[in-house]
């Protein structure tokens, strides 16, 4: 924390001391809820729209590459577009924005609408996530700060675990529509507690909107950012189609598909859990053991796709192994930008986005002309790649102290 932040701190509080305000903690936390939840929804919900907006389940699933799309745009230069309005405003008004996207994609007449209310989405997820930490700092004091941000994460995790498999079972029960709708009024409660606990937070134009793309100067910077972009990449260009795959290969009904789901979502959030303790043990051996399980298990799935409990269990792996990888790239980002982590959280957030949106074209395209086994095919190829930068990663990281 640098000493001109402190001096903004002072100045915001009227005193050295920050208050704490925790409730606007919970509250931004609900939001994240929302949030995760509707731009993984069409994972689950694939099928139904596909038929009902009578395009391929391949184009249904270009829904998340644009939302990647918009998401990255805006984490870049949101700060330089918002200029000095206060951010209690900006995140209300994205919010909003949240909620009309669910709005949007629930009554969409047509492909081109469910995109529209697809990319709103995109504008959410970059806005919100790329000033999260910035956020978090404004709300408790410094020390508090870490929690703060494992509790923003808990919603993430929460969102992981029942976002895919109740957004299947809302989708049996009251058609994907609804499902998309039920995701409004939490948008709205999330706004309203916002308002009331988020304390103003205005901004003054400072050097602050430096060039993130500098930071690619440094070879460290530069190998890390194309393995997380890469094995991301890997992980949604078979992620996103898992619900057709279960039900055109593995030939499952639609309670299984959710009881499926829900063992990716538990089997995640497990893993979210024990892999601070693995980071510990060897930071970049556990970076660099992920994406090599994830590709042997996108290569089992090809060989046992048609066998239930084999899926099932091949499936729970790559959720536990899958979910808690962000949680090692996010400790990456301090690790990396000691004096700097802001901007390269903002940069984290774009590349994330951007191999999401590519992952999942990629692997509609391959699935609708070639089949779910060069679209897995496709994934392990990326996930060993990512292995790779991953190791030239640690490599370069033994002189990175201290440049940014």
């Amino acid at each position: 924390m640098s000493n001109k932040t402190d001096e903004n701190r002072k100045k915001n509080t009227g005193s050295g001391k920050q208050p704490a305000h925790w409730s606007g903690v919970f509250a931004m936390t609900l939001c994240v809820f929302a949030l995760i939840a509707s731009e993984f929804m069409p994972v689950s919900l694939l099928t139904p729209m596909a038929q009902t907006l009578r395009v391929t389940e391949g184009m249904a699933g270009q829904g998340i590459a644009i939302s990647g799309a918009f998401a990255v745009v805006t984490s870049l230069f949101i700060s330089v577009l918002a200029g000095t309005l206060n951010r209690k405003t900006l995140l209300l008004g994205l919010t909003c924005i949240m909620a009309i996207s669910g709005a949007v994609i629930a009554l969409a007449p047509n492909y081109l609408t469910y995109m529209a209310g697809r990319a709103l989405i995109g504008i959410v997820v970059g806005g919100f996530w790329s000033m999260s930490a910035a956020t978090a700092m404004r709300l408790v004091p410094v020390h508090r700060v870490p929690l703060a941000l494992a509790i923003f994460n808990s919603g993430n995790a929460l969102a992981t675990v029942v976002a895919a498999p109740l957004g299947s079972w809302l989708g049996s029960v009251v058609g994907w529509r609804g499902a998309f709708f039920c995701l409004v009024p939490v948008a709205i409660i999330a706004f309203v507690w916002q308002l009331l606990s988020l304390p103003s937070m205005s901004v003054t134009r400072q050097a602050a909107s430096r060039n993130v793309f500098t930071l690619f100067r440094r070879r460290v910077v530069t190998l890390g950012m194309l393995g997380v972009g890469i094995f991301f990449m890997g992980q949604f260009t078979l992620f996103t189609y898992i619900r057709p795959f279960l039900e055109t290969v593995t030939r499952v009904d639609d309670a299984t598909v959710t009881l499926v789901l829900l063992v990716i979502g538990v089997a995640g959030f497990i893993g979210t859990t024990l892999i601070g303790r693995v980071l510990k043990r060897g930071f970049y051996p556990t970076l660099m053991a992920i994406p090599v399980l994830m590709a042997i298990t996108a290569l089992a799935l090809i060989a046992f796709g048609s066998q239930v409990a084999i899926v099932t269990a091949l499936l729970g792996l790559w959720g536990l192994i899958s979910t808690a990888a962000p949680v090692g790239w996010w400790a990456w980002v301090p690790r990396t930008f000691p004096q700097n982590a802001e901007a390269g959280g903002g940069l984290m957030v774009a590349m994330v986005q951007l191999s999401i949106a590519l992952g999942s074209t990629v692997g509609g395209l391959l699935f609708d002309h070639h089949g779910y086994q060069s679209t897995f095919l496709a994934s392990a190829a990326m996930l060993i790649i990512a292995t790779v930068l991953i190791f030239l990663t640690s490599r370069a990281d033994t002189s990175a102290a201290d440049h940014s």
